[in-house]
């Protein structure tokens, strides 16, 4: 049978028939419509209290203690280790940010990397970083290869 607009219908049990409160005693839902009696609960416009509130008490992002700040310019990268180079790319492979997307190892919105030391390196690699390890360094060079630092062209957001 086709679809029609005069045979449409949702599918069983995906709607339900609204309650009707405040409809006298004998639906048993009259007077106070389910709210019980006064109190914060059975006003009008009540959803909740607002966020946090603990009943007069002090609420818990007040009461715990705050240290610290959280630097806006801070640039994270995105860590790398020798092991992966190795595993990843073959002998005399340019490695920089565009080839590592390309296989996957970096996410798209990520535009700084690092390179650290843990592993070994075996193969003779170029790699162009924004940073390095003194570790991952020495052992690319140990390796026969060579690694440059690369300026970040994108600047951290402000906030």
């Amino acid at each position: 049978m086709a679809i029609t607009l005069h045979n449409l219908h949702p599918n069983k049990g995906a709607t339900k028939t609204k309650k009707r409160l405040g409809r006298g005693r004998g639906s048993g839902t009259g007077k106070t419509s389910g709210k019980g009696v006064k109190g914060q609960k059975a006003r009008p416009g009540h959803h909740g209290a607002r966020f946090a509130f603990e009943g007069g008490q002090m609420p818990m992002p007040r009461r715990i203690p705050k240290r610290g700040f959280t630097n806006p310019n801070r640039v994270e990268a995105f860590p790398i280790n020798v092991a992966l180079l190795d595993k990843e790319f073959e002998t005399g492979a340019t490695v920089d940010l565009a080839t590592l997307r390309a296989k996957g190892i970096v996410p798209k919105l990520v535009d700084t990397i690092k390179i650290l030391g843990e592993g070994e390196l075996t193969k003779k690699l170029t790699v162009k970083a924004h940073r390095a390890s003194e570790t991952a360094k020495s052992k690319i060079q140990a390796a026969g290869g060579t690694i440059e630092i690369v300026t970040t062209t994108v600047a951290p957001a402000a906030a």
